[in-house]
């Protein structure tokens, strides 16, 4: 039992040390360790097992829209970078370079991938004539490196695993029309797989992306209410179509620019499975997202017949669950522990007592609920706890957000929201960018969104007193 207490006790409490929580979370979870190279982690089975999981799905979303799978190189000659001026401006603080090959030094020097917006301009003017080689759907699964000065797992790290999307189109609305609809299924993605409830918007022309015309955002909101950008989709334009001669001839016979869209979703979001779901026993995942379901853990298990009822549960389930048994030498308790420190949504629990009742006890890790079941009906009673579990998670998530949402009137009121409560800050703003910077400057808090649908709480900015011209979320993020 002392083995098992501490156990536990690995686990510094949220209320206590977030920062530390989570450290300890990903680590004793064992989704990631800490690697020699700065800023860059090793993603362990169960952390990529979680990857794998968003892959699949988010993947077979994508491809439901039309889009293809490409892979492009990870080095960008410097000459092809500065060729969209906004672009290299913004990335150029975090660019690795590559200055030798071998032993000889380069004539030019190549870009380890922050992004590849360059790289597929400079593919698809090679690939486009004419306006019946549009539109270009491409997306990628890739790494990319990005020389951060403060990095966290999943969060922030200067190599990191995700997908870009570049799509190239026949005119601004087309491209307009993919931008959102690429946002749509993040937001869905997040909301019915992730269980993380979200704000859209738009990003101000301070946060947006480099280059781009416009970017959309969802924005989720951590247990200890500082936001996450989770995912983006941005709106080029025609701004790199010009820059890098991608031209196609229209059905009217004469040459057009095309319109351009990106949009991208990486491994940040699993740091905000865990900071949204997580408690004080570790991590608790979605079950749609879990890489294993239901551990099956059997009790006494040296006992004849114990092991075997196990194992005959899992070849039941394992056709429609993901599912596994622990039969390893550990006691129970310990086992309850592990279980619940890697967030499996459930276990199943069954001894020599279930047996005889023909029964066995199915424990939810976000409730500790138990439930217990005739063991010809646990696939059935399964199906209903995951369900239920599921919503349930997506439910608990919407009501912090909303409770943790407030809404600004005057600049005194958003100081005490954001010294006293925290979370988002709904709050009207003039729009200028001297504004946006001081009150960053002013109390650390940023805009995360305009968003789609707005409301109106008074008619001069919260923090300048000018005319409003739109409502924003404010709030401290990571």
């Amino acid at each position: 039992m002392a083995k098992e207490k501490k156990l536990v006790e690995a686990i510094t409490p949220m209320d206590k040390d977030f920062t530390q929580w989570y450290t300890d979370v990903v680590t004793k979870a064992e989704l990631i360790s800490y690697s020699n190279v700065r800023g860059c982690m090793i993603i362990r089975p169960r952390g990529y097992a979680i990857w794998e999981n968003i892959q699949k799905q988010l993947d077979a979303r994508f491809k439901e829209t039309g889009v293809e799978n490409v892979y492009l190189p990870m080095l960008i000659p410097e000459s092809l970078l500065q060729k969209e001026k906004d672009h290299v401006e913004g990335f150029a603080p975090e660019v690795a370079w590559v200055t030798h090959g071998g032993e000889e030094k380069l004539a030019e020097r190549l870009c380890v991938r922050p992004t590849s917006e360059t790289l597929f301009c400079d593919h698809v003017k090679d690939i486009v004539h004419s306006y019946r080689d549009l539109p270009v759907v491409y997306n990628q699964w890739c790494s990319v490196l990005r020389w951060e000065k403060t990095t966290r797992p999943f969060l922030r790290s200067s190599e990191f695993l995700w997908q870009e999307g570049h799509t190239f189109h026949a005119t601004a609305e087309e491209a307009k029309e993919r931008t959102e609809q690429m946002l749509n299924v993040y937001a869905d993605f997040c909301e019915q797989v992730l269980a993380i409830p979200l704000v859209k918007g738009r990003k101000t022309e301070k946060e947006k992306f480099a280059g781009a015309e416009a970017t959309y955002t969802i924005e989720a909101l951590m247990h200890d209410c500082k936001a996450l950008q989770s995912g983006t989709s941005h709106n080029f334009g025609n701004g790199f179509a010009r820059a890098f001669g991608i031209e196609y001839t229209n059905k009217e016979n004469k040459l057009s620019p095309v319109y351009e869209t990106s949009w991208g979703m990486s491994t940040r979001i699993i740091g905000a499975i865990i900071m949204v779901h997580g408690d004080d026993s570790g991590l608790v995942l979605p079950p749609r997202i879990a890489p294993v379901q239901t551990m099956i853990i059997p009790i006494q298990q040296k006992k004849d017949g114990v092991l075997d009822k196990a194992f005959e549960i899992r070849d039941t389930l394992k056709s429609n669950f993901s599912v596994k048994v622990d039969d390893s030498d550990k006691s129970p308790g310990w086992k309850f522990s592990e279980q619940e420190i890697q967030g499996i949504p459930t276990r199943i629990e069954i001894g020599p007592k279930d047996i005889e009742k023909g029964q066995a006890v199915i424990v939810r890790r976000d409730t500790r609920e138990k439930i217990v079941t005739p063991i010809d009906k646990i696939p059935e009673t399964l199906t209903e706890v995951l369900e239920t579990m599921q919503n349930d998670m997506y439910n608990k998530a919407k009501a912090h957000l909303e409770k943790n949402t407030h809404i600004a009137h005057n600049w005194e009121e958003f100081n005490d929201i954001l010294e006293n409560q925290q979370g988002f800050i709904r709050a009207m703003w003039c729009g200028e960018k001297e504004c946006e910077e001081a009150i960053k400057d002013e109390n650390g808090a940023t805009t995360r969104c305009i968003p789609f649908v707005q409301a109106k709480h008074s008619d001069v900015c919260v923090h300048c007193g000018k005319p409003a011209k739109c409502e924003v979320y404010f709030g401290k993020a990571y």
